[in-house]
């Protein structure tokens, strides 16, 4: 495993941005080609934008971007804006006559909004914003970093300061995968395998006994490999077993964790096999949990 982040994946760009003033951001994951993407939803207070849209039963074929964001409901506004930023560019499904292209963004939000920031921001979160700083950023050196940056910036995972965890892999057929994770987990971080029994630590419950606030684990896989919406479903479920890996309790009623993944090959390639996919899905899981010690620095 190495420590370059997931725009390691070719075809690949991400940017962060973030208000230390209100102790949240913005993290964008930018596909330069319209991607293969699916989503797997596994905690109890999601809060998402478009993920029925990346059901494989459904219409579309192909994302172009990615939101993840604090905020609770106001950091959805990501997705809004990274939509209107990619359909400016040009990028989105062509609809003719003069009108706008349409991009299909998903989003997903982590609950920061009683982390001690300043959140009096009446009728103008700053989310739009940050997505546009963000997206100035995608691409640029260094926008792939980790720590205390975009969607994490006011982060708290377990009993730790949280952040952004990204790593990558190359395979050994040449193909990358990679792992992006905002780490603000109700649960407790560990740097070896959690413990199989005994008390289950709680450590936020000292300040929100009722409701556990402050949660939710949120981040992509990606791969350049060929795979299908099918396919990339069942990476972002084996994914997720790479939180049961570093976190303890996990995928908990308080938290809303959601992992997506990518597929980033070209259109008309040949899927890869089983045996290849549970490859992937194996070394995506395995990303994830290391990406989650490092977004706490613990990696």
């Amino acid at each position: 495993m190495n420590t370059s982040g997931i725009s390691a994946v070719p075809g690949i760009s991400v940017g962060h941005a973030h208000c230390t003033a209100a102790r949240t951001g913005v993290t964008l994951i930018i596909p330069h080609q319209p991607a293969v993407m699916a989503v797997d939803v596994r905690g109890g207070g999601p809060g998402t934008r478009e993920t029925d849209a990346l059901n494989p039963i459904n219409l579309v074929e192909r994302a172009h971007g990615l939101a993840l964001a604090g905020g609770s409901v106001f950091g959805l506004a990501a997705g809004d804006e990274l939509a209107l930023l990619l359909s400016a560019a040009g990028r989105g499904l062509p609809m003719g006559d003069g009108l706008p292209c349409v991009p299909v963004v998903p989003a997903a939000i982590l609950f920061d909004l009683t982390n001690g920031g300043d959140k009096a921001w009446a009728m103008d979160p700053p989310y739009r914003r940050l997505t546009r700083e963000a997206f100035a950023a995608a691409g640029q050196p260094g926008s792939d970093g980790h720590g205390a940056i975009g969607a994490a910036h006011g982060a708290r995972a377990g009993s730790r300061a949280g952040g952004i965890g990204s790593l990558a892999r190359m395979l050994g057929d040449g193909h990358v995968v990679g792992a992006l994770i905002a780490a603000n987990s109700f649960g407790e971080v560990y740097a070896d395998a959690p413990p199989g029994d005994g008390p289950v630590e709680m450590p936020k419950l000292g300040r929100h006994r009722r409701f556990g606030r402050e949660n939710t684990i949120i981040g992509a896989v990606a791969t350049n490999a060929p795979l299908t919406r099918a396919q990339a479903l069942r990476v972002a479920m084996m994914a997720q077993g790479g939180l049961t890996r570093a976190v303890r309790p996990v995928h908990t009623p308080f938290d809303g964790d959601c992992l997506f993944a990518f597929s980033t090959a070209a259109p008309g390639l040949v899927p890869v096999d089983d045996v290849q996919l549970t490859w992937i899905g194996t070394v995506a899981a395995d990303l994830v949990a290391a990406a989650v010690r490092r977004a706490v620095g613990l990696y």
